[in-house]
């Protein structure tokens, strides 16, 4: 007979011997398992300026699409989310499609970097790649901007639109002062430049700890507990680590362009009061008129849905395409579902401004 609780002394019994079971086995497979790492396709590098280095991805079939897709991830992680593994992989979806992509590959800042300014990430690196693009294929070039990278490129549009074609983003925030940002909360009250000032640049463990702490119980508890049942799975236990180590495996940020984006961007709020700078010239994003795709996630606790939502109506284009997928800020370009959504919905988009 059942207990008050849905549960009895067998059940437990049960459960028990079954969760004895899976450490065992566990215990057995553990050392069977090789280090993992993440980056599956294979990459040439085309150009390179001091530690960034853009990257084109070689597939198995030369590209159909001529225009060249880059992708701009952000500077707190590698951008290698979008290659995680063969199974789960926005580039290998993309190659599949025949278009030509490459990614910036932002390196790990030193000390050496600690002055490098938004200015010198907008208009030095991704100017000089878009550059390079420009020269290898003799046109302008498709930009995929995802997360703070997304704010780059709305940011590098803005200043330099001729040289591109079409613009997509991907989970970007764009209002930093929605209710629900529980980030951009803690990041209006830090001190930025005492911080900035007292570390020079900011050290990666600091970032992740943050962003781990933004949901403690989900990020570092039920993850681990949650790895118990996975404990006989090679395969699954594999593409946990792999994930495991993407996310502590993060760059430290120059000290002088985190400096300035928290002012402009979570403080300042700069994108929806025309208040970025960058160098001496002011972002208007009302200057983008290029065709614009906004891609959101629904369940996003970093960048949530409303903050990406606004870029509508801020832009001046009149080709802007909005589309949410059901998952969050990494499911929206890993889980099975956006595989299968994701890349389609993008590649339909591009296709039709191919022109």
């Amino acid at each position: 007979m059942k207990g008050p609780l849905g549960f009895n002394a067998d059940d437990l019994m049960q459960e028990t011997l079954a969760m004895q079971r899976k450490l065992m086995e566990g215990l057995q497979l553990l050392p069977s398992v090789e280090d993992v790492d993440y980056g599956v396709t294979a990459r040439e590098a085309v150009w390179s300026d001091g530690k960034v280095v853009l990257y084109r991805f070689v597939g198995d079939q030369p590209p159909v699409h001529a225009r060249p897709l880059l992708i701009v991830y952000a500077l707190v992680n590698r951008p290698y989310m979008v290659d995680l593994q063969a199974d789960r992989s926005l580039v290998q979806k993309l190659l599949a499609l025949g278009h030509d992509v490459y990614v910036l590959d932002w390196g790990y800042p030193d000390r050496s970097e600690r002055y490098l300014t938004l200015e010198d990430y907008l208009l030095r690196y991704i100017d000089g790649a878009v550059d390079a693009l420009h020269a290898r294929s003799g046109g302008t070039v498709d930009m995929l901007g995802i997360c703070q990278g997304g704010v780059f490129a709305l940011c590098y549009a803005a200043l330099r639109q001729a040289k591109l074609a079409n613009l997509v983003t991907m989970v970007t925030p764009v209002d930093f002062h929605t209710a629900d940002n529980m980030l951009s909360h803690w990041a209006r009250q830090v001190d930025v430049d005492l911080l900035v000032d007292t570390l020079g640049n900011i050290p990666a463990d600091l970032m992740n700890s943050s962003y781990l702490m933004l949901k403690p119980f989900r990020l570092n508890v039920q993850k681990y507990v949650g790895l118990l049942d996975i404990l006989d799975d090679k395969a699954a236990l594999e593409d946990f680590l792999r994930m495991e180590k993407w996310i502590f495996d993060s760059p430290d940020l120059a000290g002088e362009a985190f400096r300035e984006f928290i002012k402009q961007f979570y403080q300042g709020n700069g994108l929806m009061r025309e208040g970025v700078q960058i160098g001496d010239e002011r972002v208007q994003l009302s200057q983008v008129t290029l065709p614009v795709l906004n891609l959101y996630a629904e369940q996003d606790h970093l960048v949530p849905p409303d903050a990406s939502r606004a870029l509508r109506g801020r832009i001046g284009s009149t080709d802007y395409t909005e589309s949410s997928f059901r998952g969050g800020h990494i499911g929206i370009y890993v889980s099975g579902r956006a595989q299968r959504e994701v890349p389609a919905t993008l590649h339909e988009w591009l296709v039709a401004r191919s022109g």
